[in-house]
């Protein structure tokens, strides 16, 4: 039943994250994420691994993080899979100006090449469809993020999202991780407990 009820929510809330970006003015889109809310940054201490993501044409894109903690000598990771059914792990990701050191990976999206040294990150920047104003996210059903999180409870997750996206409340299951703060384009929710 639960399962059931996330799919549907699934469906609405990608409707609504797309006609939430198609509406945005490109120059709008374009000076979003572009550097982190200074509370978020008085969060993560030098030398922090940042773990980011490669957004999706309508998922709050990251790339811009990932060049601003590059530029203060964070090592950054993206996350990796070796084939549709492995567990998500994470690589550095040495070049966000020109992506050199990127592949395509088995689910179509740029990821770490081969020979990408393993990292783990201590904060995680994490791509969501819902989320809500406590820390609740509901992903894209694959669960790689939640049992990554699970196997590395250390790891501070933060959620990247359009304001859109804000949910009064979200179907959970047991295994669903939250979330230590929820950044969007006007504000910061969080950090939770």
């Amino acid at each position: 039943m639960i399962l059931e009820a996330k799919a549907k929510l699934r469906t609405k809330l990608r409707g609504i994250r797309r006609e939430h970006v198609e509406a945005l003015p490109d120059v709008t889109r374009a000076l979003l994420f572009k550097v982190p809310p200074a509370p978020l940054r008085d969060l993560i201490p030098d030398g922090a691994t940042i773990g980011l993501y490669r957004a999706t044409a309508f998922e709050a894109p990251a790339t811009s993080y990932a060049k601003y903690f590059q530029e203060i000598e964070h090592p950054i990771a993206l996350p990796r899979f070796e084939h549709k059914g492995a567990p998500m792990e994470f690589r550095l990701w040495n070049d966000p100006f020109e992506e050199s050191d990127l592949a395509v990976g088995p689910f179509g999206l740029m990821q770490p090449a081969d020979d990408a040294k393993p990292a783990e990150p201590d904060f995680l920047f994490v791509p969501l469809l819902g989320f809500t104003e406590d820390g609740a996210r509901i992903g894209q059903g694959g669960g790689h993020y939640d049992r990554w999180l699970a196997e590395h409870p250390t790891a501070t997750p933060i959620g990247m999202a359009w304001d859109a996206q804000m949910m009064e409340e979200l179907p959970l299951e047991e295994h669903d991780q939250p979330l230590k703060a929820v950044v969007t384009p006007t504000r910061i929710y969080g950090p939770f407990a």
